[in-house]
């Protein structure tokens, strides 16, 4: 089915798309769809959030989409009720589970109390059934209403939450997530960063709230992690709302789409809202690329109508023209068609003056430019040949023994499975990790632009010092450093710890370019990257003249590569 746009942003009314029965067997109840009406949310130092409505019906997953700092978590947070809105309000059918990116757990706890933790709802559920029950066995005939509802309203909650499959769909998850062979002693504090990003997914995935909030839930899924998430979302007969880059799995696993970037809208009304597209994350491409075009089209030719009309009430208000000579006896003796005339020039000028201004007031606000990277910066090129040998390069209990050369102006891309070691090859190549056996060989002096998976903000630095810094300017330089296109003139002056984590890769992204490498080394690089950025991200580096070894489990970008391929494990 085709996508298009089923909302106006400023319409007072939430729009939605038509709730469909789920594949795991839900109604589309009501009851059970989430919903906001004219959400507004400001941080001290902007509005991240206008009049907000939107629908999520129950057993139709959802795409959250929209540029970097556009929103996204920030409404996942408001929906959650983490964070309280400005104005408007909003309902989510409880329990909610929203995916942090980091478990509320000390690094002391093992996995083993981690999934206790999430199968405690169901068992607490399990016993209040049953307790249900055999109070209503003890009424005999004829119980209590209460206690008849009681019952029903129970048992209602505990299908919904599933409790019964809760042992085996714990072990399912943690298969489907890899994280079935982690030893469930394990501490937290043990485990790699991607390995409790999942196992953030899967408290939640066990747990199984009613409704789920995830934001970027395919960090750190290999293949078959993701196709494991989107069949969960699938079969989940409550409201799913994803905010995620990940075009593919948003592919497989949504319905509709809510865009929280800008759409076409009257001039005179505060810019916000949402709009929602029915269909696939393909679909809302397509959709979105044609309203953009129709908007762009709509204000261009406003514009001109605008001028043109503007011009007209001048001419036609003006009595006479300068310099003429005074009219004869002869022109004036012609009153009838005069008159005739002034009546016609009259209700022209009338009808411009209405049309000039009703279209002042309904045209359409400018479309704004889209930030997105502009280029890549000319690679230091040296000699030909080989430019990094990796002999036998391990790292105990986290890379097995790997080797491969790379030449100037090569490409490779590094693939397989979590767990294999791509980022840890990658930090031995940048000189960030030791390795326990084997070398790397580069030629002195070869400049690295190492852009890694786990992006840290510097407290208390700026956007423009922090690239000050990478441009190798003096921090009391005020020159504004290439920007690439990433990173906006006006967030300069904001601290990294008040970006969202796109607004930091961007950044980051910006600071590797700024001492043009000759090898670029980037792990997950299209990460947390809106849809334009990493489309213009990929070409740029398939065009590039410099050497390129990318790490990445993006399906877009690794169905696209035309460069080598090195599959670890």
């Amino acid at each position: 089915m085709p996508a298009h746009p089923t909302a106006s942003r400023h319409a007072p009314v939430p729009a939605h798309p038509a709730p469909v029965p789920s594949p795991g067997g839900a109604s589309g109840e009501p009851s059970l769809h989430l919903r906001a009406d004219g959400l507004s949310f400001s941080y001290p130092d902007r509005r991240v959030l206008t009049d907000v409505s939107l629908v999520v019906p129950a057993g139709r997953p959802t795409g959250l989409l929209g540029e970097n700092g556009s929103g996204k978590s920030t409404l996942l947070r408001v929906l959650a009720g983490e964070l309280a809105p400005e104005a408007g309000g909003c309902a989510a059918p409880g329990p909610v589970g929203v995916l942090h990116q980091e478990l509320r757990f000390g690094a002391e706890a093992s996995l083993t109390e981690v999934v206790a933790d999430a199968l405690e709802r169901s068992r607490r559920l399990e016993r209040a059934l049953e307790a249900a029950g055999e109070a209503l066995a003890e009424a005999g005939a004829a119980p209590p209403a209460q206690a008849a509802q009681r019952y029903d309203a129970l048992l209602a909650e505990a299908t919904l939450a599933d409790v019964w499959n809760a042992e085996w769909r714990a072990e399912e998850v943690l298969a489907g997530l890899g994280l079935a062979a982690v030893d469930p002693a394990t501490a937290l504090g043990l485990l790699s960063g991607g390995q409790r990003e999942r196992l953030a997914l899967a408290h939640l995935l066990i747990a199984r709230p009613t409704t789920w909030l995830l934001d970027e839930p395919t960090n750190h899924l290999d293949d078959a992690g993701a196709a494991f998430l989107a069949a969960a979302v699938a079969a989940h007969p409550g409201p799913v709302l994803i905010a995620s880059h990940d075009r593919a799995f948003l592919d497989d696993a949504t319905a509709a789409q809510i865009d929280l970037d800008p759409a076409e809208s009257p001039a005179g009304a505060e810019p916000g809202g949402a709009t929602v597209f029915t269909g696939g994350f393909s679909d809302h491409l397509l959709a979105r690329f044609e309203a953009r075009d129709r908007w762009e089209h709509r204000f261009r030719a406003e514009q001109e109508e605008l001028a043109a009309l503007r011009r007209a009430v001048k001419d036609a208000a003006t009595v006479g023209h300068p310099g003429a000579a005074p009219r004869t006896e002869a022109r004036a003796a012609k009153k009838f068609y005069a008159d005739r005339n002034a009546a016609v020039v009259s209700r022209r000028l009338r009808e411009a003056r209405e049309r000039l201004d009703r279209l002042e007031r309904e045209q359409v606000r400018k479309p704004p430019a889209e930030l997105h990277l502009t280029h890549l910066p000319a690679a230091g090129r040296r000699e030909q040949g080989v430019q990094l040998a990796v002999s036998e390069v391990a790292v105990a209990g986290r890379l097995a023994p790997t080797s491969f050369r790379l030449s100037a102006g090569e490409r490779l891309l590094i693939t397989g499975a979590n767990g294999t070691g791509k980022s840890t090859l990658l930090d031995v190549i940048a000189g960030r990790l030791a390795p326990t056996s084997g070398t790397v060989d580069r030629p002195r002096g070869l400049r690295i632009g190492h852009l890694g998976q786990d992006d840290t903000a510097v407290p208390g630095r700026s956007v423009g010092a922090h690239l000050r810094a990478a441009a190798g300017l003096a921090p009391s330089d005020d020159a504004v450093p290439e920007l690439f296109g990433l990173v906006h003139p006006r967030d300069l002056g904001r601290e990294l710890t008040a970006l969202s984590r796109g607004q930091l890769r961007r950044v980051m992204l910006a600071a590797v370019l700024l001492d043009p490498p000759e090898l670029l080394v980037l792990d997950e690089p299209t990460n947390h990257l809106a849809l334009v950025t990493a489309t213009r991200l990929e070409a740029a580096l398939q065009e590039w003249d410099g050497t390129v070894l990318l790490a990445s489990h993006d399906r877009w970008l690794r169905r696209r590569w035309d460069g080598e391929v090195l599959e670890l494990g």
